[in-house]
């Protein structure tokens, strides 16, 4: 096995060790989710933190790595009673993005459970990280329904398998910690709520620390051994710090004024629901634990806030996480109570991320910041020349009926078009390509009941053969590559009405992360059309670069839509089970070089050939209509829609007009 880069060694990143070892110390609170870009030393802390785990004793054999003081009771490998003991290193189980459900939780041999009612179970990964880390680098990226069964198991301590009735439990108790990188996309509000704790890392901006990470990293891969020589003393004595707080946190005591200044932050950060108040408790009882303390103080809440609080305030999927420190110092303030230290002004030692100040600029995908106007509420005239105009700011976002893709996919789970998927209502039944996953048992048995007497079946059970095995063919829904191509041309550059083009796209692209789509952002204006953002999970990449989006000058049209061809034919390559939405935001108004109308339509026309799903959002206005948005959606093979009937109470005959159009072109 390969030397760890010692976890004492990573220079910089104060907040993120701080977060691993109060989990180490107080696995209830749930883990850690490490936020950050890439290069940040996220990975390398979190495996070096295993080397810190003290040894764990486990019954001799035992698959589930049980217990041996108090082995659990439902070990599919128990009961354990008079079995012997033997103590080895704390796990560090890594969980790869692209892994089945089977792998996670285990599988039941189903087959045999059928044919002889044993209930042979090959355990998975949570299995292997019972007592031990379960680490997901790049958590962001992991299909839903695998995240959904992780953070359950990290809740409750245990994994359930079932399958046709045949049902398995086992202990599950690990330190979850998982990393991703924003730019990638985010996770939804409600699974960030189930981790513990979170932390922003960045790499630092001073010279001098840059400096002395590059000297260590060059050290560690010159001579790993002697590098982690080096540290040996430091990672001994934070092993030892560890068990000296696992022995005294039972003793640590959370008075009643930590209590109330817990409960007053989480409602003065209107924080949903009580896990926030849970984590931060036992946060606060950690920290205290860790610095040697038997009491909680004022302290400890401030730096347990920090930690637990800035991803579970975001309102909307663009909102950066993050945490106003003056409004956290005056509501401990307020709230202190008598038995506690009433001292809000104590650091504890940083954490947590700081709030963005004024000259910072906009964050993340906040998309609110806005460029200055003068007097008259225009714009500033921009850089680039008086026929560019300043970025408009986008109107208030709104509920949009759903766009879907016609047909039946089999792309990335979501929720958007139909698809064949691993889960979802049950549509019929098929030969298995490979290991059995999900059993149609109606379909097994009827595929096996004529072969018994042929078979000798003299017993209760049914005599199978691997022939007769069916898989449950299954509906649901998948996510699509969303590719909005945005006119910016000076035809759309009236302040009211780019202002209305911007707010439309933001619902779309709102609608697009509850949707689990990739999204991907062209824009075209003056003489050239470009690749603002390329495909992308990172909705809010997509806010933010529709929010600084200029206007002005000519309407190429055609290479606009022929730069939204070539990034449909790479994505094709990259990822062809993932179908394609063209949403095409114009008033269908084409200018510059020779033939711009004609040269648009052939352009079109090379989406009709393709079958590319397809929606014009004609944003035409005025009293006198040309009608030309409708024309470039008949091009297209697909249907127009104007920015008013987009709104999900105006047009419920939408989705239904998009089908119908693909289903006649079809014709």
């Amino acid at each position: 096995m390969s030397t760890r880069f010692p976890f004492t060694a990573v220079v910089g990143q104060q907040d993120l060790q701080l977060a691993l070892l109060l989990n180490a110390v107080a696995p209830n609170i749930g883990g850690v989710l490490v936020r950050g870009e890439k290069g940040t030393a996220k990975s390398t802390a979190v495996r070096a933190l295993a080397a810190l785990l003290p040894e764990v004793e486990v019954v001799a054999g035992c698959r589930f790595s049980c217990d041996p003081v108090s082995p659990d009771p439902s070990c599919p490998d128990g009961p354990h009673a008079g079995e012997g003991a033997e103590a080895r290193d704390a796990r560090m189980v890594e969980l790869p993005v692209g892994a089945s459900e089977d792998r996670l939780v285990g599988a039941l041999d189903i087959e045999r459970a059928l044919a002889e009612g044993v209930k042979a179970f090959e355990p998975g990964l949570l299995a292997a990280a019972n007592r031990g880390i379960l680490y997901v680098d790049e958590v962001n990226l992991l299909h839903d329904h695998l995240v959904d069964v992780l953070l359950d198991a990290a809740a409750m301590g245990a994994s359930y398998v079932e399958r046709e009735g045949v049902s398995v439990r086992h202990a599950a108790r690990f330190l979850l910690v998982g990393t991703m990188n924003p730019e990638e996309g985010e996770l939804r509000p409600q699974l960030l709520d189930r981790f513990g704790l979170t932390v922003e890392v960045a790499a630092s901006r001073e010279p001098d620390q840059r400096v002395e990470v590059v000297r260590r990293r060059l050290a560690y891969d010159d001579d790993p051994d002697a590098f982690a020589a080096r540290w040996a003393d430091e990672e001994r004595a934070v092993r030892q710090r560890i068990l000296a707080a696992r022995e005294l946190l039972p003793k640590v005591r959370l008075g009643d004024g930590a209590l109330k200044q817990i409960a007053a932050t989480c409602a003065a950060f209107e924080v949903d629901g009580m896990r926030a108040d849970i984590v931060m408790a036992r946060t606060a009882t950690a920290l205290a634990a860790w610095d040697g303390r038997s009491d909680v103080l004022a302290e400890d809440v401030r730096q347990a806030a920090l930690l637990a609080l800035p991803h579970r305030r975001r309102r909307n999927p663009f909102d950066a996480p993050g945490l106003d420190e003056d409004k956290l110092d005056q509501t401990l303030e307020e709230s202190a109570g008598d038995d506690d230290d009433p001292d809000p002004d104590g650091p504890g030692g940083g954490g947590g991320q700081p709030s963005p100040s004024p000259e910072d600029g906009p964050q993340g995908g906040d998309a609110g910041a806005q460029p200055e106007a003068g007097e008259d509420g225009e714009p500033q005239p921009a850089a680039g020349g008086a026929s560019e105009q300043a970025p408009a700011r986008a109107a208030e976002p709104f509920r949009t009926k759903a766009l879907t893709v016609p047909g039946v996919g089999a792309g990335a789970a979501g929720r958007r078009s139909r698809a064949r998927t691993e889960r979802g209502r049950t549509t019929g039944a098929l030969r298995p390509r490979g290991a059995l996953t999900k059993l149609h048992l109606a379909a097994t048995v009827r595929a096996a009941a004529p072969h018994q007497r042929a078979r000798g079946r003299s017993g209760p059970g049914l005599v199978l053969r691997r022939d007769d095995l069916r898989q449950a063919a299954r509906e649901g829904r998948e996510g699509n590559l969303v590719l909005f191509v945005v006119d910016a041309s000076g035809s759309m550059a009236a302040r009211q009405r780019m202002s209305a083009v911007k707010g439309a796209v933001l619902s779309l692209l709102l609608d697009a992360y509850q949707r689990r789509d990739k999204v991907g952002l062209v824009t075209f204006r003056g003489t050239a059309a470009e690749v603002a953002l390329p495909p992308t999970s990172s909705v809010d990449a997509a806010a933010a670069r529709l929010e600084s989006l200029p206007t002005g000058g000519r309407t190429p049209l055609a290479a606009g839509l022929l730069k939204a061809h070539d990034v449909l034919r790479v994505e094709r390559l990259r990822d062809p089970s993932r179908r394609a939405l063209l949403v095409v935001v114009t008033d269908g108004r084409a200018t510059g070089g020779p033939e711009p109308v004609a040269l648009a339509g052939r352009a079109a026309r090379l989406f009709g050939a393709e079958s590319v799903a397809s929606v014009v959002v004609d944003c035409e206005s005025g009293p006198v209509r040309l009608g030309l948005a409708g024309r470039l959606a008949e091009e297209l093979g697909g249907t127009a829609v104007t920015l008013d009937e987009l709104r999900a109470d105006a047009i419920a005959g939408l989705v239904r007009d998009v089908r119908g159009t693909t289903s006649r072109r079809a014709a």
